[in-house]
């Protein structure tokens, strides 16, 4: 099938995005406390986070030469510190600029780079593997499309979505911010419609099923043409 994936032209600057973002952190609408920036259950709770690192380090490990990582949408960054070590250079980033700033004093690690951007309309940094943990299920379409686009430059991309356990229609818009497709019985798949994203390979590295067993987490891996 010929690719139909969309031009990064096709985003302009998404600053609702970006104001969206900001204000989850500022409200703590993900929980925390007003000290902190806190991204949520998702990324604190063992039961989901110890299963995603083990198969996220292990692939890492995989290389023969430790890999540049580029983590699209990194939150608070308590996933990706437990990932530096598996990597020779490790890029953070994120569209909220207070955070970053969070992340830079509190995470001091020669090998990390922090850096905000939004990353459906800013130039991406180069790296041998993208990372993007839960992030696209947050925004629209043409955020994600322009976001697909611009994944092809790395050789592997591991990609990890909150998705339906059963049979769905899937990549049914949103407008960006806190929620999900999950309210509207859908989810991210990059490799169907409008998407189409392109690739050599794909893996499933986890299935985390959720306590309802309604859903599930889905992280897989991309290698790229």
């Amino acid at each position: 099938m010929k690719s139909k994936e969309l031009n990064p032209g096709a985003v302009k600057q998404a600053w609702p995005t970006k104001k969206a973002m900001a204000q989850i952190y500022e409200k703590q609408l993900w929980g925390g406390n007003p000290s902190d920036f806190y991204s949520g259950e998702g990324s604190h709770r063992p039961e989901l986070v110890d299963p995603y690192i083990e198969v996220v380090t292990s692939f890492l490990s995989s290389f023969e030469t430790p890999p540049v990582v580029c983590d699209l949408g990194c939150g608070d960054f308590n996933v990706g510190s437990k990932l530096i070590a598996y990597t020779s250079k490790y890029i953070a980033v994120d569209i909220v600029e207070d955070l970053i700033t969070y992340n830079k004093r509190k995470f001091k690690d020669e090998c990390v780079e922090f850096l905000q951007l939004d990353i459906a309309t800013d130039e991406l940094p180069d790296g041998d593997c993208a990372v993007v943990r839960q992030v696209l299920q947050h925004l629209s379409n043409k955020e994600i499309g322009a976001i697909a686009y611009k994944l092809k430059a790395f050789k592997y991309v591991i990609v990890t979505e909150h998705i339906p356990n059963a049979d769905f229609i899937p990549n049914k818009d949103i407008i960006s911010g806190q929620g999900t497709r999950l309210k509207k019985a859908s989810g991210v798949d990059l490799l169907s419609s409008p998407f189409y994203l392109q690739v050599k390979s794909t893996k499933r590295l986890l299935t985390i099923p959720s306590e309802d067993e309604k859903s599930q987490i889905l992280t897989m891996v991309f290698e790229m043409y």
